[in-house]
């Protein structure tokens, strides 16, 4: 006889950073006045000629992408990864400015896939050594290969609201992902990925107290990026308000909550699952939003799951029940 489940697991209880992106701290609050005498005081900065001089070759990090308004954008304006990359090229969603390419990896075929594609569409290839790469990646290990292109578009949350059609013809009910302050990109990434393969139709994301599209959440997602909408909204409990008033239903994933996520008959309804921040999970503003609160099952000795694995258990559950009838068989997903 199987032992009862000992408690349930949320989106939450996962603290890790966003180890192997690099920081790129702005900077807060006013600018410090100069100090008297000029910048040439003992503990001034003085910019070195070397770095002057390797700024004229080397691109800056790409700043946040601005939307309406001169607000933060999703970002996505540096790839890392060979897939990513990749994935990139093939969508041909967004205008790709130029590629780098270290030298010598030029026979692994993907990377001869990436130059070709870059060939095609006669994008600028910069050919450069793997340490001038290196220094102007945002991750630790970009793979030789690296991408400049438009920002990411975002996508219209009543858009995201309305069923789609599959190519043959098929009305599909919408199947979203909120995400109620994910900081860490690899989490945002890994949940971008699970949204594409489990058949998500959109994905949510406040604009603030959020992770965006950084190059870690990009190479994480592995392309995903490029085939899932993304809606940025102001915050995420009036969307909520929004898409409920929209005909979705609101499925937050919660530890506490008694009903597992196996009995969620709602799966096949328009729905929108949403998913805690690392630590602390759904913020009670999201829960107080939400329709129906499941948690998932668990019967070993930790708190909860991390929130990507949390979110690749419960997406692939509603895309069981969606695209994997046990007596007709799998149907098309969107």
């Amino acid at each position: 006889m199987t032992p009862a489940p000992r408690r349930g697991a949320g989106a939450g209880g996962d603290k890790r950073g966003s180890k192997g992106a690099k920081r790129n701290p702005g900077t807060k609050g006013a600018a410090k006045s100069v100090p008297k005498g000029g910048a040439n005081v003992r503990g001034a900065h003085q910019p070195r000629r070397d770095h002057q001089a390797r700024e004229q070759h080397e691109p800056r990090q790409p700043r946040p992408a601005q939307g309406a308004g001169g607000r933060q954008g999703l970002g996505g304006e540096q790839i890392e990864g060979r897939q990513a990359v990749r994935e990139l090229l093939l969508a041909r969603r967004r205008r790709v400015r130029e590629l780098w390419a270290a030298e010598g990896i030029e026979d692994h075929p993907i990377v001869s896939e990436i130059l070709d594609l870059a060939g095609e569409d006669r994008i600028p290839v910069r050919r450069v050594s793997r340490g001038q790469l290196d220094t102007v990646a945002g991750t630790e290990a970009p793979q030789g290969v690296l991408a400049r292109a438009e920002p990411l578009p975002e996508a219209d949350l009543e858009a995201l609201a309305r069923p789609r059609r599959t190519a043959d013809g098929r009305r599909v009910p919408p199947f979203l992902v909120a995400l109620d302050g994910v900081t860490d990109p690899h989490n945002l990434g890994a949940l971008l990925r699970t949204a594409d393969l489990a058949g998500a139709t959109g994905v949510v994301v406040p604009r603030h107290r959020s992770a965006h599209i950084t190059p870690a959440a990009a190479k994480a997602a592995a392309g995903a990026i490029e085939h899932v909408p993304v809606a940025l909204v102001p915050g995420l409990p009036a969307a909520l308000v929004r898409l409920k008033a929209l005909g979705v239903w609101v499925v937050g994933l919660d530890a506490s909550a008694e009903r597992p996520v196996w009995d969620l008959e709602l799966a096949t309804e328009p729905l929108v699952l949403v998913f805690g921040s690392e630590g602390k999970g759904l913020s009670d503003l999201a829960k107080k939003r939400s329709d129906v609160l499941v948690t998932i099952p668990q019967l070993g000795h930790l708190d909860s799951l991390n929130v990507s694995a949390a979110g690749a258990v419960a997406c692939f559950e509603v895309a069981r029940r969606r695209f994997f009838d046990p007596i007709a068989g799998p149907t098309t997903p969107p």
